[in-house]
């Protein structure tokens, strides 16, 4: 019981830490991944504590084609299991669950998974998310196929990549 309750709480802190990261307004998303009619950009995960069980992942999915795509799943050598998440607030109460279905990416619409809301979530950590270095994250849809990013990790508060000449 105990371990199940520091783990939610240690997600929920991972998942809503205050953005502390940056203080500049825009973003440089970074480059772009194609794969089919999606684009992929502004990947990024944040650094963890040495032996936290849960990490996250975020991006912005863009449908370029005329017909809806789904994320249907994610994964990572770096842990155990890699799942589809949404966070909501009701009231003062943090809900995260697993979206099962995948996510839809509708046609010529932009999917965000972000921090507070949509987002990967990485259980069973084989090592702490470090910042500075990288983890591969294989994401899958249902009409694209599989593709294979390279997250950066950044500071354990960020909300999204840095400007690219910062």
């Amino acid at each position: 019981m105990f371990r199940a309750l520091f783990r939610a709480a240690l997600a929920a802190i991972v998942l809503l830490y205050p953005t502390l990261a940056l203080a500049h307004e825009g973003h440089d998303l970074g480059p772009t991944t194609a794969i089919g009619t999606l684009e992929l950009r502004g990947g990024f995960t944040r650094a963890t504590l040495p032996n936290a069980p849960v990490g996250g992942g975020f991006v912005t999915i863009t449908n370029n084609g005329a017909t809806p795509d789904r994320l249907v799943s994610v994964s990572t050598p770096a842990a155990e299991v890699g799942q589809l998440h949404d966070m909501t607030m009701d009231g003062d109460v943090m809900k995260m669950r697993a979206m099962t279905e995948g996510v839809v990416i509708p046609p010529g619409q932009t999917v965000t998974l972000a921090p507070g809301g949509l987002h990967m979530m990485f259980m069973g950590l084989k090592g702490a998310f470090v910042e500075g270095q990288s983890v591969a994250v294989t994401l899958t849809f249902e009409r694209a196929g599989t593709v294979t990013l390279d997250l950066p990790v950044l500071g354990a508060a960020a909300d999204a990549p840095m400007h690219m000449d910062h």
